[in-house]
């Protein structure tokens, strides 16, 4: 499953500036460190609450066929289903229990193979743990028999389970239709079920529904004849699956038109959009056409159904779902209209569709045994994704962009104290829907970039193909695929990845250089590194890390690579001349953050000027730097005039990055007076690039730059540089008249600069654009910048229209989260708006995943102690179960801030103001 975009998390990432800090500065940075740990225990954020009680289902049945028949009403919102699963009886019971949650059993019989029908006498709901036990009067007999069952159920409008999507036809009428999210626990919400990923099965599906909608399912139709009660019905049935887990399946019944063709492996490809609209399903349609065989050849596994459908769905909670051989999507992961969509939206697609089709293997065909290994699962195709888009679209320069989007986003979360190993133990359902995050995501992917650089490509495939081929159509623990990797390669990976993946964290490498003659003696040592300052716990945990050292003399490979499996460790490096310098962490791709002793850095600065150092290490030494500062280690003020180095930077990774991180200090210091002086340095760092570029594209231009312009402009015209801003008015008056249609690259950052500095006009006109839009991409562009509006009463308009039939259940979540970044008082406006409407809000998402984001979004650009403990009682008194752990790490990121801003407001202010006074020469 991919989670839909996040806005760029609030919490971003830096290196030390001087000698190895002094024993009296240690011990006053712990007490410091100790202070703010001792406040997020006063608030009571230090530890997670108790787990809820939780068994497993019994083993004594178990099924090995579901023949499965659905009939759903697509005016009414309800459906009835059939169930008759072929069971095996393991020991004699006079009970079966089974998951249930939202659905009514109106009979249940059990029948011996060969024997008489035994008829259910009881069906006891356990709603809390979403169980239904059925009663027999007499006890069932080991060996196999059919398990029957008649039950009706309801098509909510909860994203999860089998509900209905409401589209618009293109003749305007409102209409619905009925799809599926079954991950992680919600096939239960479509059939009486055993819920759990470890027990497979085949399934037989049949659907009946109106002859004029399209069907499908995860195999090929094979029987589609007249239901015998109504003319206007057809009952379609499909091919058996493979063995499979519940939360795989899937059904979709709806109007759709189709475009397909046939991988080069003679797989059926279909991608399936919205009526009318084809068109947008075929660059979708060519990435999965070249990633299946991609796969192919990277397991040596083919792809074991005879179809791949992608279909478009326009209520869907996540990004997309990896059903086996029909992957659900949200519209604006799946279409991309030629004219109309962004760079930024095809390379969204190219990424989503190459994470999906992975789990088609890793997650599928291969599935984890039980939730605890779920970040195998999406680690896994996260990390692979980046591969196979790099495969298919080399001028991405997608690994770089890797760092950016999910390595540093990982360490940001990874360094707080209320972050989670990656393999967590996972027992309640409520808990699942916790653990789709940033660490088994993003961490997850990370440290198998790291492993996959330890191990080397060739060995890595072998591995994989000994891993899948073995436990093909069955399930696996992550210690299995360590097992297949460390026969494959000879190197101790299971000790290596175990302090990776079993506790929470990542280290800090400290290192200072000594010239030995002709050679580099390094001293390196580990600690854990914490945003909140250095350790100070009594045993700090140690890695097993693969570290690569570089010299300029060769920046673009190792000289050296040692695995660190020790606290502290010196290193020698041969020929190396006083004059050349040394990097740790070639490509960041290794897991941790590095702190150079001053003379290192000094020596490492210049390449960042004149770009002798990579974009990627350029990348990781400032990301590194900010992290440092923000967790007190260092100044800001330090970061800041390291970040004016990067004024000959030609990298759209590298300035993402760096606009990312001056967007948290400029939220920041919107709880200052000296707000406006950070948007000054803004402009200054930018002002060069954006005259570079323009605004219109110069011949030969490509992706990269198209990215990089929308960026630069977009920070610009926010900033209130006066130029961006004249220019964006001008352009967007002509687009709004049809003189010269904005291209898409450019709306973003224009409707952003037009509203920021708008009225209400402005805000009526994005409106109304809003509602004339036929496409669902265009809508979330404007969704999500409609919070930089400024005035009080316009943002209490937008938070309004955030709750509006105008806006699609999951696409809420961002406007409200624009208004929440857009400004000091549209962060206090949305905090209350969400208390306002809580039960609406909770009710609508119902505990799932989306509930987090509205919180984070929300409540974690806060910089005042008290509104940690504000946060956390209302959360006390509004229970989020499966927020749990987001509003643990919100509330400590608010106290960080508080922190932060405590520590370097005044210094930061000095030097703003200073910098103004004699502004530096580039």
């Amino acid at each position: 499953m991919w989670l839909a975009a996040a806005a760029p998390s609030l919490a971003r990432r830096l290196l030390f500036l001087g000698p190895p800090p002094p024993p009296l500065l240690l011990r006053l940075l712990s007490r410091s460190s100790r202070r703010r740990r001792r406040r997020l225990h006063s608030l009571g954020l230090a530890a997670m609450p108790e787990k809820r009680p939780f068994e497993r289902l019994p083993a004594d049945v178990s099924p090995i066929n579901y023949s499965l028949c659905l009939k759903p009403d697509l005016l009414d919102f309800t459906f009835e289903g059939k169930l008759e699963a072929a069971a095996q009886v393991r020991q004699a019971t006079n009970q079966i229990v089974m998951n249930c949650a939202d659905i009514d059993i109106i009979t249940a019989s059990y029948a011996p193979e060969g024997d008489e029908e035994i008829h259910a006498t009881g069906f006891n709901y356990q709603n809390e743990d979403e169980k239904v036990t059925l009663s027999f009067p007499s006890t069932l007999q080991t060996g196999t028999g059919t398990l029957k069952i008649d039950f009706v159920g309801e098509l909510n409008d909860k994203m999860k389970g089998f509900y209905r999507s409401k589209y618009t036809t293109p003749s305007g009428e409102v209409r619905y239709a009925a799809v599926t999210q079954f991950e992680a626990t919600d096939a239960r919400r479509a059939f009486p079920c055993w819920d759990e990923p470890a027990i497979k099965a085949t399934f037989d599906i049949s659907l009946v529904v109106p002859k004029d909608r399209v069907a499908l399912s995860n195999m090929n139709v094979i029987d589609r004849k007249p239901y015998p009660d109504d003319e206007n019905v057809v009952e379609v049935k499909f091919a058996r699956t493979p063995v499979m887990s519940t939360y795989l399946v899937a059904f979709v019944v709806g109007e759709y038109d189709f475009v397909e063709t046939r991988s080069k492996d003679g797989v059926c490809v279909r991608v399936y959009t919205p009526v009318g609209k084809a068109e947008q399903g075929k660059f979708a349609l060519e990435v999965a056409a070249k990633t299946l065989p991609f796969y192919k050849d990277y397991f040596n596994v083919p792809y074991p159904l005879p179809k791949i459908d992608l279909i478009a769905i326009a209520d869907f909670a996540a990004g997309a779902m990896e059903n086996w051989g029909l992957v659900t999507y949200r519209e604006t992961a799946l279409l991309i209209d030629p004219k109309n969509s962004c760079s930024s939206s095809r390379q969204w697609v190219a990424l989503v569709v190459g994470h999906e089709l992975a789990h088609q293997w890793f997650g599928n065909l291969v599935t984890m045994e039980w939730w605890t290994h779920l970040w195998l699962n999406e680690g896994f195709a996260s990390w692979i994704e980046y591969l196979c888009v790099d495969h298919c679209f080399p001028e991405y320069d997608i690994w770089t962009q890797f760092v950016s989007a999910d390595y540093t986003r990982a360490q940001e979360l990874d360094a707080l104290d209320n972050s989670h190993p990656i393999e967590v133990s996972v027992g309640h359902p409520a808990e699942v829907d916790e653990i789709f995050d940033a660490i088994s995501y993003s961490k997850g992917a990370s440290v198998i970039r790291m492993l996959h650089d330890y191990i080397g490509d060739k060995d890595f495939k072998k591995g994989m193909n000994m891993y899948l081929t073995k436990f093909q159509q069955k399930n696996a623990a992550t210690e299995d695929l360590w097992e297949s990797l460390e026969n494959a390669s000879g190197k101790p990976i299971a000790a290596v990845m175990n302090t990776w993946t079993k506790q929470m964290g990542f280290p800090l490498i400290y290192v200072e250089a000594e010239q030995v003659e002709d050679d580099r003696l390094l001293r390196l040592s580990q600690r854990k590194f914490c945003a909140s300052g250095p350790y100070v716990g009594e045993d700090c945990p140690q890695w097993m890390v693969p570290i690569t050292i570089s010299t300029s003399e060769d920046p673009n490979h190792a000289k050296l690579k040692i695995l660190m499996d020790k606290p502290e460790m010196n290193v020698v490096l041969k020929n190396v001349k006083p004059d050349q310098w040394v990097k740790l962490n070639l490509g960041t791709v290794g897991f941790y953050r590095t702190q150079y002793s001053s003379a290192m850095l000094e020596s490492l600065l210049p390449g960042i000027r004149d770009l002798s150092l990579p974009p990627v290490d350029r990348l990781g030494l400032q990301n590194d730097l900010f992290s440092l500062a923000r967790a007190g280690i260092i100044s800001t003020v330090e970061v800041l005039k390291v970040m004016e180095a990067f004024v000959n930077e030609p990298n759209y990774t590298v300035w993402s990055d760096l606009s990312c991180n001056l967007g948290i200090l400029s939220t920041l210091l919107s709880h200052t007076d000296f707000y406006e002086e950070i948007q000054e340095f803004v402009k200054d760092v930018f002002s060069p690039i954006g005259e570079r570029l323009g605004w219109d594209p110069k011949p030969g231009e490509g992706h990269l730059d198209a990215l990089l312009r929308g960026l630069v402009l977009g920070k610009l015209g926010k900033a209130g540089h006066k130029a961006t801003l004249e220019e964006a008015r001008r352009r967007f008056k002509d687009h709004v008249e049809g003189k010269q249609i904005l291209s898409a690259d450019l709306r973003s950052p224009v409707y952003l600069t037009v509203l920021k500095h708008g009225d209400g006009t402005t805000l009526d006109i994005m409106l109304k654009l809003h509602k004339q839009a036929d496409m669902q991409e265009e809508k979330n562009r404007i969704e999500r910048v409609l919070g930089a509006t400024l005035s009080p009463e316009l943002i209490q308009k937008v938070l309004t229209f955030a709750l509006s039939e105008e806006v699609r259940p999951q696409d809420t979540v961002s406007v409200i989260g624009g208004v929440a970044g857009g400004s000091k008082h549209g962060r206090k406006a949305a905090w209350k708006f969400i208390k306002d409407n809580w039960e609406e809000l909770y009710n609508r998402y119902q505990g799932g995943f989306l509930i987090s984001r509205l919180i984070k979004l929300s409540v974690e650009g806060f910089a005042i102690d008290k509104m940690a403990g504000e946060v956390k009682a209302f959360f006390e008194s509004h229970p989020a179960p499966s927020a749990e752990r987001t509003i643990q790490q919100c509330c400590e990121n608010i106290l960080l801030n508080a922190a932060w801003l405590k520590r370097d407001a005044e210094s930061i202010h000095q030097y703003l103001l200073q910098r103004k006074a004699s502004p530096p020469t580039a």
